[in-house]
């Protein structure tokens, strides 16, 4: 037999976390550009904007308002290095939103 879950099992946050970055990854491009970074990072390289504007048809300009976007819901880690700024993919904040979204029942 199986329970119901009751819906006050969702706390908050995870709705928020779940209505972020939802809206971050609503964009393909935007999910083109995290799996990219994802694969940089598992490969142990680096990547900066020119490297994103490199892998994709878009300009620069479009490239980092999607970058913005992804580092607002916490998705990526921007870290500053001289003049550039390299790209971390946060799997933890994609698990924790994955986790939550299975409560979505």
């Amino acid at each position: 037999m199986r329970l119901r879950k009751d819906a006050e099992d969702m706390q908050e946050s995870e709705i928020l976390l779940i209505a972020q970055v939802s809206d971050a990854l609503a964009h393909p491009a935007r999910i083109k550009i995290y799996r990219y970074i994802m694969k940089c990072n598992r490969e142990l390289k680096t990547v900066c904007n020119k490297d994103v504007v490199a892998a994709f048809n878009y300009s620069q300009a479009t490239i980092s308002q999607h970058i913005k976007k992804l580092a607002q819901a916490e998705l990526i880690q921007v870290k500053k290095s001289d003049k550039f700024s390299n790209y971390y993919a946060n799997v933890g904040v994609l698990m924790k939103y994955l986790d939550a979204t299975k409560k979505f029942e």
